[in-house]
């Protein structure tokens, strides 16, 4: 019989979380807003941020980001939702900034 501290313990053994996200979900959401600020950013880009092929995160890592709600395909790249910013406890960037302290190009 699988108990709920069973089937725990064998979601921790593959790193999956409680909202489903296993390591490579992670670190797509996590370099998507800690080093890009939440996006938009290119697929590429985001593929060697976290050291995966690029069709491994569109293929595997990218829509089921998507359809839990937490990225965002845009035409100018992807971008992270505020869910994505509330499931890793993040607080998202003021309007105006790039997300990374520098500010954007015209002020901030």
């Amino acid at each position: 019989m699988i108990t709920q501290d069973i089937a725990g313990a064998a979601l921790a053994v593959y790193e999956v979380d409680s909202r489903g996200l296993d390591r490579l979900d992670r670190a797509v959401l996590e370099a998507l807003l800690k080093l890009f600020g939440g996006g938009p950013v290119g697929l590429s880009t985001l593929a060697v941020a976290v050291g995966e092929e690029r069709e491994t995160v569109e293929e595997v890592a990218e829509p089921f980001l998507v359809r839990e709600g937490l990225l965002a395909r845009t035409p100018r790249g992807r971008v992270a939702t505020p869910a994505a910013w509330a499931h890793l406890g993040l607080t998202p960037p003021r309007p105006g900034t790039s997300g990374n302290g520098q500010g954007d190009l015209f002020g901030a």
